[in-house]
């Protein structure tokens, strides 16, 4: 649950299941890197569509996600549902779909139903949910690592099924906000002459997840925002992982990115709020890659 000053409806019973109560970070996150990431994300969004055209397509998400995956109606899941949804997480809808469809809408449903309504602990629930990708430990080592490759996607894809399925309950926990396992993300950026740390030990829990956003939403609230503020902590983050993705890969952006004319595109991107395919066709992969 997002805790920040104004949070509407802020009486929070304890007994609330996948409470997140907001750990306090390892490293402490500079109020100056916040300001540099925040006030270039107002000016991209302005030269772009406005930041009202972001938090709106940023609530159509959610809208999809929770229409078709609250407990109501989520046992009329079909596959076609689940490639929507795919569409809109970029680092998994080239990746997690053979999988899913190998599986059935039945065992897929179960397995998401698992993941949003479960009663183990949250990142348990995440990790098994990734787990729907196996990994053929007798394989050859370029099977086994493309395997591990659709593993982590798969992962993203349930952490944005968590968030945009309720985006106050759950922060946004994909590898591109933090990846403890390759000590990036877009939070190393909110830390003070991070290019010099050997290690940034901040770890790959939900409490983490959700302290970082607490602090992310106190500063918003400093800019006297209090509306939306989920969306804008999901906006500042993209923005900052999207300056430190241009400044690593510049004249070689992946197949993935290769379209993408400007920083703008590229948050849109990673929040997967991206222009869609065109009518009749979907950037989801289904085949298996060989």
């Amino acid at each position: 649950m997002l805790w920040f000053k104004k949070q509407p409806n802020s009486a929070v019973a304890e007994s609330e299941a996948d409470l997140i109560i907001p750990a306090e970070l390892s490293l402490p996150l500079d109020e100056r890197q916040f300001q540099q990431r925040f006030s270039a994300l107002k000016h991209i969004a302005e030269e772009d569509a406005g930041i009202e055209a972001f938090l709106a397509s940023l609530e159509a998400k959610h809208k999809l996600f929770s229409s078709l995956l609250n407990q109501e109606v989520i046992d009329q899941l079909t596959m076609e549902n689940v490639e929507v949804l795919l569409e809109t997480v970029f680092s998994a809808r080239r990746r997690v779909y053979p999988a899913f469809s190998k599986m059935g809408i039945e065992a897929t449903t179960a397995a998401i139903r698992e993941l949003l309504y479960g009663k183990a602990n949250l990142l348990d629930r995440l990790n098994s949910f990734s787990e729907v990708i196996g990994i053929d430990e007798e394989a050859d080592k370029a099977a086994r690592k493309l395997a591990a490759k659709n593993r982590r996607a798969a992962f993203d894809f349930g952490a944005e099924i968590l968030h945009f399925n309720d985006p106050i309950k759950y922060p946004l926990m994909t590898r591109w906000v933090w990846d403890q396992n390759t000590v990036s993300g877009a939070l190393r950026e909110f830390i003070r002459g991070n290019d010099h740390l050997p290690d940034v030990p901040l770890g790959n829990s939900p409490e983490m997840f959700e302290g970082a956003r607490t602090w992310l939403a106190a500063q918003l609230a400093e800019q006297g925002l209090y509306k939306d503020v989920h969306f804008w902590v999901d906006l500042v983050e993209a923005q900052a992982y999207a300056e430190y993705f241009r400044s690593m890969a510049e004249g070689m952006l992946s197949a993935d990115f290769g379209r993408a004319s400007g920083p703008a595109d590229h948050i849109k991107k990673f929040l997967g709020i991206d222009a869609p395919a065109k009518e009749g066709l979907s950037r989801v992969r289904r085949e298996v890659e060989v």
